[in-house]
């Protein structure tokens, strides 16, 4: 499984080197409004309708905070404007840098 190997704030953005070699960056204010979490995403019932999730909006001044390893599997962000509940999955984070690179 790829992992992050390092981690850096760097200016305005969020810079991993994972185990594979590749680099990535994530602006911060567009890593922020591609949180994973039920807050923007919403969430499913088993019938598939969605409840919640304001979904992405513009986060230009928002900044990281810091970081922490969930698991083996997924970072979760601490942000300027308090938000910290998404789990940003290693595997989601390597489509939102494919998606944005």
């Amino acid at each position: 499984m790829l992992a992050p190997i390092n981690i850096q704030l760097i200016g305005q953005e969020v810079a991993i080197v994972w185990s594979d070699g590749m680099e990535t960056f994530f602006p911060m204010g567009k890593l922020r409004a591609a949180s994973p979490s039920a807050e923007t995403a919403g969430e499913r019932d088993i019938f598939g309708r969605q409840y919640g999730g304001a979904g992405p909006r513009n986060f230009p001044s928002v900044t990281v905070l810091g970081w922490e390893q969930v698991g083996n599997y997924a970072l979760r962000f601490t942000f300027s404007d308090g938000h910290n509940t998404g789990l940003y999955a290693y595997d989601y984070l390597r489509r939102l840098a494919a998606a944005t690179g």
